[in-house]
């Protein structure tokens, strides 16, 4: 009896051997294991970075780091259950597999949407958060390494432009962060002069870099669709094969 799950397997050339030699190919650890290993580290590693970073409480910028390693950690385990499936040939398990990856790539697909819809939101969340770091320059001195921090490696100053120093209460008019210099050297942001500071903000600075680095992110969300969509048929397959009772070949 044919599957609803799979219904265009019934012309599928694949036998029970040839379709769980994709889900399960070798010893080594599968590429869908590999890859949530990846988003776990990922998301470890921008936990760690973020702490060090602007992002201070329960933003939607300090949150992203968790949702990665959640669904790092979900997707080893919809992987693993895919893997011990094939081995063993379990009908329930490989439905169970082909069914969160299925949930996984809507899931997915929502994420890019509200990606694209709220990304103006994210920058403006950063604009103020920025601003807000601004504020608490000169008195908090984890502040201060942040802030040098982002303005000597974007190259920028200030949120808008280096004319944002001149509202900070506590920073004199004719200085800026010696971080906004060119040629960094100390007291450089002292009596300056525009050409030799950085005069472009940071917000836009790294916003535009992001910008830059989308169509990377696209093309590996993209890579990593792909496989998923081929998890599924082949599972699809495995899984009717099962059922129909087809014999190793």
């Amino acid at each position: 009896m044919g599957l609803s799950l799979c219904p265009g397997c019934s012309c599928c050339p694949l036998s029970r051997r040839s379709a769980r030699s994709w889900v399960w190919p070798n010893p080594d650890l599968p590429s869908s294991q590999a890859c949530a290993v990846g988003l776990i580290a990922v998301g470890v590693g921008a936990q760690l970075v973020l702490r060090q970073t602007i992002v201070q409480g329960a933003t939607p910028g300090s949150l992203l780091p968790v949702v990665i390693i959640a669904v790092g950690a979900f997707l080893f385990l919809v992987a693993f259950v895919g893997c011990c499936g094939a081995c063993k040939e379990n009908y329930c398990l490989m439905v169970t597999f082909a069914i969160f990856l299925s949930l996984i790539m809507l899931v997915e697909v929502a994420v890019a949407i509200a990606g694209y819809v709220f990304r103006d939101k994210v920058m403006s969340e950063f604009n103020k958060d920025f601003r807000q770091q601004m504020q608490n320059y000169p008195k908090n001195n984890h502040t201060v390494s942040i802030v040098d921090r982002m303005q000597e490696d974007f190259k920028c100053c200030g949120a808008a432009n280096y004319t944002d120093w001149e509202s900070i209460p506590l920073m004199s008019k004719a200085r800026v962060p010696d971080s906004c210099c060119v040629n960094v050297t100390q007291g450089c942001g002292i009596s300056f002069k525009v050409k030799e500071i950085h005069e472009e903000g940071c917000v836009e600075k790294i916003g535009g870099w992001l910008r830059s680095n989308v169509l990377v992110v696209a093309a590996a969300a993209l890579g990593i669709a792909f496989v998923e969509v081929l998890g599924i048929i082949f599972a699809c397959c495995l899984v009717k094969s099962i059922r129909s009772g087809y014999e190793v070949m």
